[in-house]
């Protein structure tokens, strides 16, 4: 038998896949500042900020490739093995999803942004900490309490996003805006949006893990 077979045979050391999680999940939450010092910034200033987006998601490649890596090098687990793939992917696309919106803003040139886009950026940050909060939940076995209010606290910061772009939705087809400027302004809010979902989905997976180890 090799030696090979046998390290697969054990556990992998302590912690290693939570430490993968946090790593994912700090990526995470430097975009979503990322994002919001852009919103907040001038187009002077935007360029020097973008520097970022190519460092944090190698970051957040490296932290989902060293997951799964660990995850097939292993036989034994902490958690399940689908719970682990999971969480690692939707760890990497929530980063992708935001540092996209960033380098859009880039892109779509626009010179300032309205408070909606700025509300976004907020809520966004407070999504990202409270997700880093659960996944040390995850790493330190929190109580089950805990991790549920977490999800809670998750869920009402994704009920405000919704209710932000329901809003946004209807002042851009209001009337007001050119047909360009109305799709830069919407492809924009709906990828903070679909950041906020992916925080509440791996929120989701984690109080599942949580109520199958209580």
């Amino acid at each position: 038998m090799s030696l090979g077979f046998l390290a697969k045979l054990l556990p992998p050391p302590e912690n290693k896949f939570y430490q993968h999680f946090e790593n994912g999940a700090e990526v995470c939450e430097l975009s979503s500042q990322l994002f919001y010092q852009i919103v907040h910034s001038d187009l002077t200033e935007r360029e020097e900020y973008l520097i970022h987006a190519k460092t944090y998601k190698r970051r957040a490649v490296e932290a989902m490739e060293g997951s799964l890596s660990l995850l097939n090098a292993s036989f034994v687990t902490p958690i399940d093995r689908e719970d682990i793939q999971l969480i690692s992917s939707y760890l990497y696309k929530s980063t992708k999803v935001i540092l996209k919106a960033c380098v859009n803003l880039r892109i779509y040139k626009i010179d300032s942004y309205n408070d909606i886009v700025k509300k976004q950026a907020e809520i966004l940050i407070k999504s990202a900490e409270e997700l880093r909060t659960i996944i040390s939940m995850l790493k330190n076995g929190a109580p089950l309490k805990d991790v549920t209010a977490c999800n809670y606290r998750i869920k009402d910061i994704e009920n405000r996003g919704d209710e932000i772009l329901f809003t946004a939705t209807e002042e851009i087809f209001s009337g007001k805006y050119d047909a360009l400027y109305v799709l830069k302004l919407r492809d924009i809010y709906k990828g903070i949006e679909n950041a906020l979902d992916i925080c509440s989905v791996i929120s989701d997976l984690i109080v599942n893990i949580a109520l199958k180890h209580s």
